[in-house]
């Protein structure tokens, strides 16, 4: 664990620094922080693939509350797969996050009324640090020829998967090639195209959650051309 968990940093790509609000749609990026919730609990040999199901391998909190609370709420229920735990997962996570994030200084939770009696929050940055940190690993990345270590590989799928190239500030021919990029890590990874698992247990967990993700982004946004 790096003190930020990878759900964490997605959703700080993903929202506005100034004006605090998503700037990418909000069910993909519901899906994406489940399935990175699910990413990093399978990096750190805590879950795995089983018999067309996610599994516990290992119960030992990995120290990060919500890791750690939906470690023990897949110990605890029947066997789900990929796919079934990517939407299980998506409800509120986001909220939750959010507040860890308020709790520790990261964002600040902004409340305002709309049309007189509609309360909405936003949460524009109040330590730029932690995203810059995050921003600073994906443009060395994105630069490098090089395959990044594998956490940061991890992102650069879920980035990839979720079509955040706007998120980075790339449009046009740049996040075209950024996407190119993004999809080179991931494939240099193991962590999408063919997934075997004779090959390891880590990267055909993370492969099958990713491709989970990617067919539930598509059902939600469609197709990408």
């Amino acid at each position: 664990m790096t003190g930020v968990a990878l759900a964490e940093e997605l959703l700080l790509l993903a929202y506005d620094d100034e004006t605090g609000k998503a700037t990418m749609p909000r069910i993909s990026l519901d899906l994406g922080m489940a399935a990175a919730v699910l990413v990093e609990l399978a990096l750190a040999g805590r879950i795995a693939y089983a018999e067309g199901n996610l599994a516990v391998t290992d119960p030992t909190p990995v120290g990060e509350p919500i890791l750690d609370e939906v470690l023990a709420r897949i110990a605890a229920d029947t066997p789900h797969t990929p796919s079934s735990w990517v939407q299980r997962l998506r409800h509120r996570l986001r909220d939750r996050i959010l507040g860890d994030l308020v709790a520790r200084g990261v964002v600040r939770d902004v409340e305002e009324t709309e049309l007189d009696f509609i309360h909405v929050h936003r949460y524009p940055m109040a330590d730029a640090s932690v995203e810059e940190e995050t921003r600073q690993r994906l443009a060395e990345a994105l630069a490098d020829g090089q395959l990044p270590d594998e956490r940061t590989a991890a992102l650069a799928t879920l980035v990839a998967v979720l079509r955040m190239e706007p998120a980075l500030g790339l449009t046009g021919t740049a996040a075209a090639e950024a996407r190119r990029r993004l999809e080179e890590i991931a494939g240099g990874a193991g962590f999408s195209g063919n997934v075997s698992l004779d090959d390891s247990v880590v990267r055909p967990s993370v492969g099958l959650v990713i491709a989970a993700l990617g067919q539930a982004v598509d059902q939600a946004l469609g197709k990408r051309s």
